[in-house]
C-alpha cells in the first residue's frame, strides 16, 4: 500500500499572502497567526513570504488569480473576514470569495489555502480569529 501525505515543513516554499483591509482589526490577527506557522511550522524564510493588501473580501479571488499568474509562488493563503449583516450582501461576497478562491487553485494548479472568516458577528469573529485566547 502508498500512501502520499503532504508535508508542513517547506523552507525554500515562495508564499504569498492576500488579505483584506476590511475588517482589519481580526485580519491582522489571522495574518499574524499565518506568519507564525509558516516560520514556526514550515521553516519558511521572511524573504520568502510576500504580504499583499487589497481592499475587500470580493477583490481576494482576482489579486490570487494575478498572483497565481505571476508563477513566482508555491502557494497562496487568502485572509479576510465577512460578518453577517441584515442584507444578502454577505451570501453574495462569501460564496464568490469561496468560489473564486477555488477557482485560482484549479486553474493554476496552486495550492491556495481559504484562510476567509465567515460569522454571523463581530464577536463570532474575533473569536474565530484567535483573538480572545492569544
Amino acid at each position: 500500500m502508498k500512501i502520499i501525505e503532504g508535508g508542513l515543513y517547506a523552507p525554500d516554499a515562495k508564499i504569498a499572502i492576500v488579505i483584506s483591509r476590511f475588517n482589519s482589526f481580526i485580519n491582522e490577527q489571522l495574518l499574524a497567526g499565518a506568519i507564525d506557522t509558516l516560520k514556526r511550522t514550515g521553516q519558511v524564510q521572511d524573504d520568502n513570504i510576500t504580504v499583499v493588501r487589497l481592499p475587500g473580501a470580493i477583490e481576494l479571488p482576482l489579486v490570487a488569480k494575478l498572483v497565481a499568474a505571476s508563477k513566482k509562488y508555491d502557494a497562496i493563503i487568502a485572509l479576510g473576514t465577512v460578518i453577517r449583516g441584515g442584507t444578502p450582501h454577505f451570501e453574495f461576497v462569501a460564496n464568490e470569495c469561496n468560489k473564486g478562491l477555488a477557482q485560482v487553485s484549479l486553474e493554476f494548479s496552486i495550492p491556495v489555502a481559504f484562510g476567509v472568516l465567515t460569522t454571523d458577528s463581530i464577536d463570532q469573529a474575533i473569536e474565530r480569529a484567535g483573538t480572545k485566547m492569544g
